[in-house]
């Protein structure tokens, strides 16, 4: 059994400091100095800690934005599918309609441009 002065789980008062052990020995850098390190390392890390969060934030908002973006991607390739059935679809009985129809249509289309071209023309004439 190791005893509890050498205890890994147990640090000794020598390993406890900061200050390297000629420095305590020699009574260079008192309780002033470690002061000022321990202050400055809460200080750096503070910011640390700002910095983390920060990043944490950062990464966190790109997680949400790229969800949301797959969800709005789902919901417009949907969309699309669905409207490219109804296309297809209005094609089809486009399709049908017109083999189903001779070639009269054309010529009644036709007319009815060539009416609706004068009555453009008498209207601007007019005017």
């Amino acid at each position: 059994m190791p005893s509890e002065r050498n205890s890994p789980f147990r640090p000794s008062s020598r390993q406890e400091s900061l200050l390297p052990q000629w420095s305590r020995d020699q009574g260079v850098g008192g309780r002033g100095a470690t002061d000022d390190l321990e202050g400055r390392n809460d200080e750096r890390l503070e910011g640390l800690v700002g910095r983390v969060k920060m990043l944490k934030d950062l990464s966190y908002g790109i997680g949400k934005e790229v969800r949301d973006s797959a969800v709005q991607f789902t919901e417009m390739n949907d969309a699309f599918a669905e409207t490219g059935g109804i296309l297809t679809g209005t094609f089809h009985r486009l399709n049908k309609m017109a083999k189903r129809q001779g070639g009269n249509w054309c010529w009644f289309i036709m007319f009815l441009v060539f009416v609706f071209w004068i009555f453009v023309v008498t209207w601007w004439w007019r005017r």
